[in-house]
């Protein structure tokens, strides 16, 4: 009888549980990487409708020679949209001549729990 018969079984629960764990990590490691992209692009998209609600009340007063004294006024006109769903956006005027503060804040989304 082979006395290291014994051995060669834990060798092969080795060669299985190993590639099985560094998959996992591995996974993980990528899950983590597409939540970070994720968030990143969340943000981006917040700043660029930001950008987006300056340039149109900067249009509309290069035009119209006053700021909108709310975003009803740049939806209506200019051709301003964003998804309400996702974020909130805070439009306030100080005055017509002065520009508008705008603040926008991505709403978190629901899982499908929610």
């Amino acid at each position: 009888m082979n006395r290291f018969h014994k051995s060669r079984g834990r060798l092969r629960y080795l060669r299985v549980l190993l590639p099985a764990l560094l998959f996992c990590v591995m996974l993980l490691l990528l899950l983590e990487g597409l939540s970070s992209v994720s968030s990143a692009a969340a943000r981006e998209e917040a700043l660029r409708l930001r950008e987006t609600v300056l340039q149109d009340a900067v249009q509309c007063y290069a035009l119209e020679g006053f700021y909108p004294e709310d975003l009803n006024y740049l939806e209506e006109h200019y051709g301003l949209s964003y998804d309400s769903k996702k974020y909130v956006v805070s439009y306030e005027v100080i005055g017509s001549n002065l520009m508008p503060d705008v603040t926008v804040i991505p709403l978190k989304e629901r899982g499908a729990g929610s």
